[in-house]
């Protein structure tokens, strides 16, 4: 299941492949990790530095964000994204 990007969540192979891909037809996402740990419920958060431009190059984000992982069975269960704090 992944938090997706006009809110709401979708599951199962094909609705993320079907995302993601349409994702890539709207906007242009950069994301380079910058930490990693694991919260105390055992989710993993990975601290990242995003920036994404629409496909004419205009800047629609850049910005610090959090992509928190739930696993299952050894298999990513959720993602969800969280503004990561500003401080």
């Amino acid at each position: 299941m992944v938090k997706s990007l006009g809110g709401g969540h979708i599951s199962g192979h094909g609705e993320i492949k079907q995302y993601w891909t349409r994702q890539w037809t709207e906007i242009n996402p950069k994301v380079n990790p910058i930490g990693f740990k694991e919260r105390q419920n055992g989710d993993l958060e990975v601290e990242v530095h995003q920036k994404v431009k629409d496909l004419h190059d205009n800047l629609i984000y850049n910005g610090m964000v959090k992509h928190i992982y739930t696993f299952e069975n050894g298999l990513i269960k959720t993602m969800d994204i969280e503004l990561a704090d500003t401080k």
